[in-house]
């Protein structure tokens, strides 16, 4: 396992973070495991080497930190990993349920170290950006967060580089605790982040994790599994030509190295530059070591011409172009990728 350190900051963490959106109770959402079924691959994970684990108290309504919780405190020592969770969405139908104010966020941090059953987290993570509270109330609240000891720093994930701007510029300007962390969507079929705010989060000192290397699911080759037919997001997000046409240009890479689509996928997103870390969503030990392999996979230049040449600028994938996304078509191959192609027709 490799190990970098997050930003600017001090933290160590692994280049592989185990995310648990999976983890929790399949009453939440069908492809979802209970503790049983999830207790493996936290055990296989920590085992590779995995010190980071990434969750959120929206995961399963809160099942998530409880299952996962108690997973950690029965198979390692606390000091020896790295606890992210999130706040935002909402946990209930009652006012204040959601969102980023001084109440809700109070409420949330208590509620998941409980659920946890630990007395930090070592990342508090803002889910998104809340357009409804002022960002300084939000920030002034995290603040007092890290310094009552109850996070020792915090994150964000999934906004607008503006929005991010807004937030840094508010924490210097009052002396707070500034995020290091920006967890973000990146992969083969979306790479708009790729244009401002990855490069924002370099010039400021900000780590980047990336979510979702594989397109929710779409990137692993497996049309079928129960995430790509019940999941309605993934189809919302990379139901257009042009994704699907990415999917089945990893398809081909894979086949050409012999190795499985998520592997290829999974390399190419560590390859790129300013990527901290990758969440690693894995529904058994074995998915997670295709993850472990992409760590030491390098793609030639036909290959990432292969596995690029589909894409093309979309709509940015966030809470407020939820449906709005404008379907794409992609270029033609070349190289020894369009003589495959000529042979199939």
């Amino acid at each position: 396992m490799e190990y970098v350190r997050l930003g600017q900051s001090g933290l160590k963490v692994s280049r592989l973070c185990l995310g648990t959106m999976n983890m929790g109770t399949p009453r939440w959402k069908p492809w979802i495991f209970d503790e049983a079924q999830s207790e493996p691959i936290v055990r296989h994970a920590l085992a590779a080497g995995v010190n980071f684990i990434d969750l959120a108290d929206f995961y399963s309504t809160g099942v998530g930190e409880e299952v996962v919780g108690r997973i950690l405190n029965r198979l390692v020592r606390r000091e020896e990993i790295v606890i992210t969770t999130k706040v935002g969405y909402d946990m209930g139908t009652y006012p204040n349920a959601g969102g980023h104010s001084r109440k809700h966020i109070m409420d949330g941090i208590d509620g998941s170290l409980t659920r946890l059953g630990m007395d930090y987290v070592d990342i508090y993570m803002l889910h998104y950006f809340d357009v409804n509270t002022p960002v300084e109330e939000t920030m002034d609240a995290l603040n007092d967060i890290v310094r009552a000891g109850k996070a020792r720093y915090i994150g964000v994930s999934t906004m607008y580089t503006w929005q991010l701007a807004k937030i840094i510029q508010a924490c210097d300007r009052n002396g707070w605790a500034r995020p290091i962390n920006m967890q973000l969507q990146l992969n083969l079929a979306y790479r708009e982040e790729e244009r401002e705010m990855i490069p924002y989060c370099a010039d400021q000192g900000l780590g980047v994790s990336v979510f979702s290397p594989l397109a929710r699911g779409l990137l692993s080759g497996d049309a079928k599994s129960t995430r790509n037919q019940t999941d309605f997001f993934t189809a919302q997000m990379y139901g257009d030509n042009a994704s699907l046409e990415i999917a089945a240009s990893a398809v081909r890479v894979a086949a050409r190295r012999g190795v499985s689509a998520a592997q290829v996928a999974q390399a190419w997103v560590l390859g790129r530059s300013n990527i901290d870390c990758m969440l690693v969503g894995a529904d058994s030990p074995a998915q997670f070591d295709s993850a472990v392999a992409a760590l030491n996979t390098k793609l030639d230049e036909d290959e990432l011409y292969e596995l690029e040449r589909n894409y093309t600028p979309c709509d940015l994938i966030n809470d407020y172009t939820a449906g709005l996304r404008i379907a794409r078509d992609g270029r033609p191959a070349r190289g020894s990728f369009a003589d495959a192609e000529e042979k199939m027709a």
